[in-house]
């Protein structure tokens, strides 16, 4: 018996692979002022972001005192608030991004 998938499906896999290493990631951080838990949230996610999608992320850091309406338009009921509006699919996580178990989850990173 061979269990071994088709070359068609193996270079299927590479391609879908090699996209996915090259996706560009859009991020929208909502914080509230300079508190440590905004500080933290910014902290944890520039780390992540700079260890594994190294100059594959666009990061909008948005203060909801300074810009409300923004909030408003994300919905944003809780700060902070990160949003991954690309790649697809849209996911939000709240708090201080800490738990980076969540925050791969969040942002479809597979950890090594």
């Amino acid at each position: 018996m061979n269990d071994r998938p088709p070359a068609s499906s193996t270079a299927e896999f590479e391609k879908a692979l090699a996209e996915d290493s090259a996706a560009r990631y859009v991020l929208r951080l909502y914080v509230t002022g300079a508190t440590e838990k905004s500080s933290a949230a910014i902290a944890n996610l520039r780390a992540v972001c700079d260890a594994h999608l190294a100059g594959r992320y666009e990061l909008e850091v948005v203060d909801v005192y300074q810009q409300p309406l923004l909030a408003l338009e994300g919905r944003i009921l809780a700060a902070p608030t990160l949003v991954k509006t690309a790649p697809l699919p849209l996911r939000r996580l709240i708090g201080d991004l800490s738990d980076h178990d969540k925050l791969f989850t969040a942002l479809d990173i597979r950890s090594a």
